[in-house]
């Protein structure tokens, strides 16, 4: 008999829903939420609305887009955290109202597991690529950036983590500080490609081990920038383009340089990407790079699993679920990573 997973995912500030068959996508639903641009970030309270709003109309079209009916669900799988409590609290408590009524069992998961898992998302009529264990996972996104060996679908080891901001961090607050938009990886990302990433340096840091650290980055930037306008007050709008795609540069370089040193010293050649920081065409083409010269095995996650979305979280729910979990209706949300 098959396993159908429902994934609810709210940890943020997209609401989506999807439906899987033995790890087959049969739909994702995602509603985004545009308020938060007006304030260069994104609003708790404002979220939290928003979500409350949306959950019963995705979770509604994910049900009605995979064909399957929803007495026919295996388990509802959703995120318990990191991230929002708001956020968190709205899917969590759907979840559970909704196991109560349809019977079913929940699988909680942990947000960035999702990420870390979005390469076994299978879709019908696509060529499937998966990594074999034990593989490297270079996670970065707004809340993290870390390098993660995973033994399994349930077994990881943190190598090394970001010791202050995330890349995703150092891209929206440097966004927001030029003027350019929120968020700020799309933006930064867009007008790199027009750019010289080789006009302008940027100090790195120098943190031992693999851990990382983007603060010294993003702060040498913002003085650079202050500094030149002073001199010249069309300084940002005549130059953007290069420095976009040097402060990009710096971070991908920032990046790579702790995932080749982990490759090295564990000896893995598998090497994957997740977290909404790998939908960067740089960095995807970095990776790609790196992996013919060094002879890695690299995945990719399709742009549509770099962001957060159910898919990934009902993949990680069937591995919890096959492995037996269940998570009880007394389950609170959480919102930071140490409380998993």
């Amino acid at each position: 008999m098959a396993d159908i997973i429902l994934g609810i995912e709210s940890s943020c500030d997209d609401t989506s829903a999807a439906i899987i068959r033995d790890g087959v996508l049969l739909s994702n639903v995602l509603a985004s939420q545009d308020v938060h641009k007006a304030y260069g970030g994104v609003i708790p309270e404002l979220a939290s609305r928003a979500h409350q709003l949306n959950i019963v109309p995705v979770v509604s079209e994910a049900i009605v887009r995979s064909g399957v009916r929803a007495e026919d669900i295996t388990a509802i799988a959703f995120t318990r955290g990191p991230g929002l409590l708001g956020s968190l609290l709205v899917g969590t408590s759907f979840a559970k109202g909704l196991a109560l009524a349809l019977g079913k069992p929940l699988v909680e998961v942990n947000h960035l597991q999702g990420h870390i898992l979005a390469n076994f998302i299978k879709q019908p009529d696509k060529e499937h690529r998966a990594p074999e264990f034990p593989y490297l996972c270079l996670l970065v996104s707004g809340g993290n950036s870390q390098i993660v060996k995973v033994n399994s679908p349930l077994e990881y080891e943190i190598l090394g983590q970001t010791i202050d901001d995330a890349v995703g961090e150092a891209f929206d607050k440097c966004s927001k500080m030029m003027g350019l938009g929120y968020p700020g990886g799309p933006v930064v990302d867009s007008l790199a490609k027009q750019g010289d990433p080789l006009r302008f340096k940027f100090a790195k840091p120098h943190v031992p081990g693999l851990d990382y650290s983007f603060s010294g980055i993003k702060t040498s930037l913002l003085y650079f920038v202050r500094d030149q306008m002073a001199l010249d007050p069309d300084f940002m709008e005549k130059n953007k383009a290069d420095i976009c795609a040097s402060f990009q540069k710096a971070l991908i370089d920032i990046l790579m340089d702790k995932l080749i040193k982990a490759a090295k010293q564990t000896g893995i050649r598998q090497i994957t990407i997740g977290g909404g920081v790998s939908a960067n065409s740089g960095l995807r083409s970095r990776i790609q790079e790196e992996g013919l010269r060094r002879g890695w095995t690299t995945f990719l996650p399709e742009f549509k699993f770099t962001t957060d979305n159910a898919a990934m979280i009902a993949i990680a729910g069937w591995f919890h679920y096959l492995n037996g979990e269940r998570t009880p209706l007394s389950v609170a949300p959480v919102s930071r990573l140490a409380e998993l």
